[in-house]
């Protein structure tokens, strides 16, 4: 335990993996009539919810707004909140799964029992109007019921051939809108929705190499133990792979006279 180094960048892997989901978010411009006068993408960037307001706040102040480029609303941003372990989806310690190394049939790679975990992510929503603010969340809302589901690649390129259902379910939405100065001043609605994405973080990996002769030697039972057959066992074809599926051939190699 702790003797040797391994990352697999699990977390890394999953920020970007849920910060994916909300790269492509619009909000559409209209006139009176109904006519869409323009399409914003919304940025999105990884950043506590805290510095944004505190930037927010600054440019409230017309002496700071001065020193520093205002922040162009709408936009939005997410953050990690919290890492809780899941013992309800703990799998049996003595389980594991193993795959070949790329090309090499002779050697396969096992892979033990994960630990599995649940990380909460905030996602907020940052507005001039509630029109803009609600935009926004219904692009999000009707794809958590209650749950969504993506596909990864817990170990990236490294074993590309390992895939995982991570599944992310929506778990609250809360509003906030603090405006109380006057009509001239910047006004900043909020939406934070709230998420957790199941997860699971994975050991060190072995590698070793796969058994393709089996010997065994049968005796009697009894007050002495007499040699009576022995046997080989050998995978059928013999170049099988790890996950091919294959026979046995069986090979009387001595017996008892």
């Amino acid at each position: 335990m702790f003797g040797s180094w391994f990352y697999h960048k699990r977390v890394r892997t999953a920020v970007s993996v849920f910060g994916s989901l909300f790269n492509n978010i619009y909000v559409l411009r209209q006139n009176s009539s109904g006519e869409t006068i323009s399409q914003v993408k919304v940025p999105l960037s990884y950043a506590p919810k805290r510095s944004f307001i505190e930037r927010l706040n600054e440019m409230k102040d017309g002496e700071q707004s001065e020193r520093r480029v205002a922040i162009k609303l709408p936009r939005m941003s997410f953050e990690i909140t919290s890492m809780a372990y899941s013992p309800e989806r703990q799998l049996p310690k003595t389980n594991s799964f193993s795959t070949a190394i790329g090309s090499d049939t002779s050697k396969r790679n096992e892979f033990y029992t994960s630990v599995p975990y649940d990380i909460s992510f905030d996602v907020n929503v940052y507005a001039k109007s509630q029109d803009d603010a609600l935009q926004m969340v219904e692009q999000i809302l009707p794809y958590f019921n209650p749950q969504y589901t993506v596909s990864v690649k817990p170990f990236g390129s490294t074993y590309p051939e390992v895939k995982e259902d991570v599944p992310i379910s929506l778990q609250s939405v809360s509003f906030s809108d603090d405006f109380e100065g006057s009509v001239g001043d910047r006004r900043t609605i909020i939406y934070t929705l709230s998420f957790t994405m199941k997860i699971a973080f994975y050991g060190p990996i072995s590698s070793s190499p796969i058994v393709r002769t089996v010997n065994n030697n049968i005796y009697t039972m009894g007050d002495s133990d007499t040699f009576q057959l022995s046997m080989q066992t050998t995978p059928s074809p013999s170049g099988v792979s790890v996950d091919s599926d294959y026979g046995f051939n069986l090979a009387y190699l001595d017996s008892a006279q």
